[in-house]
């Protein structure tokens, strides 16, 4: 999952059901040396938060419970634009690519699904991609979901 920032879907609701459906929730935190990549954390209602340097609140990093992006179930992420085709684009850093490079580099390791939350107003026509891009599984935005 991923807390809010800047307009994104607000995944709050499910996340407080998830911990309602005793399902462990995970918060991606910054890299604390590979520049443009994600851990990820638990996170429960008494998660000791911070704001990473770009103003984002993440779970206070304690390296012995991260846990690792192939060993992920599902993943929701947030997103600044999407195509019908499952094409993402970020805010521009990487981070999710960089971190999930490994679904389409090493075969055999699918990894978890990535699922994109939007508004619908974020949909456009078709948008480039790139050699690095991972595409989603699938978007669901607050209107319609796409395969």
């Amino acid at each position: 999952m991923y807390l809010p920032n800047d307009g994104e879907i607000n995944p709050t609701p499910l996340i407080k059901l998830c911990w309602k459906l005793g399902k462990r929730v995970y918060l991606p935190v910054l890299h604390p040396i590979l520049h443009n990549r994600l851990w990820f954390v638990p996170y429960t209602p008494h998660t000791v938060m911070i704001k990473n340097i770009y103003g984002i609140r993440e779970p206070k990093l304690i390296l012995a419970n991260r846990r690792a992006a192939w060993a992920l179930d599902l993943v929701l992420l947030p997103l600044v634009a999407f195509d019908a085709l499952g094409n993402r684009m970020g805010m521009g850093g990487g981070y999710y690519d960089r971190t999930f490079s490994f679904k389409s580099l090493r075969r055999g390791m699918t990894g978890p699904n990535l699922i994109g939350l939007a508004h619908e107003i974020q949909r456009v026509e078709k948008l480039p991609i790139e050699s690095w891009d991972i595409p989603l599984t699938s978007i669901v935005t607050d209107s319609k979901s796409y395969p």
